[in-house]
């Protein structure tokens, strides 16, 4: 009997080049330069940016982590340098975002720029359907997989370094009939099968990033300080793609997720700053948080406590605002709610932390 309730075959997907896509934004009309004077504030907004600056200094004296947790929008709005010179100088130990927030960095660093009418292109069927995007963020996590790799450091070392070398379809064969039970072996077969799907073969890839000076992920990489990425199986525009396998996000996604934990585990007395966060934020935070006090509970240790976690959102997110909010106050610790630009707000912060306010013009 045929199945009438088959799979869509996106293999069949038809990719365009970049090149012929509408994009909205260019990184050289957004990017902010952290040298200049932050954006105005009202008095009731420094205050609490005095505050978040205190226990930032606070956290980092006793070697407590501080996360930053955005969204797509923060990149799209051309904070890049920003939060850069925030993990450059020590004051940001962890970084995590959305699919969306990695695709957008990845295309600012490649392409200079980035954003598409959703309406437009989905009724064209184009919507996502763009061949650098999906083939070399494919090829990034591919790769980094096969090292032990998550989402964030894959793409920002292919970002770093230009590209990326494959093997050869002979050696990951000759591993998987000798290492069959080999923990990377599912990944091994993952990048085999694209390779052949593909028709490519082991060797350097290059693909050059003329922006990746700007770029968070090629940063974070090259500095050493975590970014980790949590997608939507389906729900990035990765999925626009022919070679996209839910397995490869997956992997990816699984890794970072425990990565974060990591940095949960030392929130004790640390901060999360939430700026512009998907709706997500705070649910893996919850579940980051949990996992890692069961952890500790069973190593006889306390729980983590006394964090303080600062929600910064502009005024017109709606209803998802409140949504955030109510499931961020139930992970323990403080939490204030700021209702601010989010360039201001990170302006202003990294301007306190670092004593080096820029007076207006």
């Amino acid at each position: 009997m045929k199945n009438s309730h088959a799979p869509l075959d996106l293999k069949k997907i038809k990719v365009q080049p970049l090149s012929k896509r509408k994009s909205l934004v260019a990184l050289a009309e957004i990017l902010a330069d952290p040298d200049q004077p932050a954006p105005p504030c009202s008095a009731e907004v420094l205050d609490s940016i005095g505050d978040c600056a205190n226990r930032i200094k606070a956290a980092r004296e006793c070697g407590a982590a501080v996360i930053l947790m955005f969204g797509a929008p923060l990149v799209m709005a051309g904070l890049q340098s920003v939060v850069n010179r925030l993990i450059e100088h020590d004051l940001v130990t962890h970084l995590t975002t959305d699919g969306m927030g990695a695709i957008h960095d990845w295309e600012f660093a490649f392409f200079g720029r980035s954003g598409e009418s959703v309406r437009d292109n989905i009724a064209t069927g184009t919507f996502g359907a763009w061949n650098e995007t999906g083939r070399n963020i494919h090829l990034a996590l591919l790769s980094g997989a096969l090292n032990g790799q998550g989402f964030g450091q894959s793409v920002g070392q292919f970002i770093e370094n230009d590209g990326v070398t494959l093997p050869s379809p002979l050696t990951l064969e000759k591993d998987l009939r000798d290492a069959p039970s080999h923990p990377l072996a599912p990944a091994r077969a993952e990048m085999l099968r694209a390779m052949t799907a593909n028709k490519l073969s082991g060797g350097r890839i290059p693909v050059k990033h003329p922006h990746r000076k700007t770029s968070l992920l090629a940063n974070a990489f090259r500095i050493g300080v975590p970014l980790t990425v949590h997608p939507g199986i389906g729900g990035d525009v990765l999925a626009t793609h022919p070679m996209f396998r839910g397995a490869v996000i997956g992997r990816a996604a699984d890794f970072d997720f425990r990565l974060l934990g990591s940095s949960v585990e030392r929130l004790a007395s640390g901060v999360v700053l939430a700026v512009n966060s998907p709706i997500w934020a705070s649910q893996i935070l919850e579940t980051s948080l949990s996992c890692a006090n069961n952890l500790r509970l069973q190593a006889e240790k306390s729980i983590v406590q006394d964090h303080s976690l600062f929600v910064v959102d502009s005024a017109n997110r709606g209803t998802v605002e409140p949504q955030m909010n109510q499931s961020f106050s139930k992970i323990g610790g403080t939490m204030k709610q700021i209702t601010s630009d989010s360039g201001a707000f990170l302006q202003h912060l990294l301007q306190q932390l670092t004593g080096h306010a820029v007076p207006p013009a």
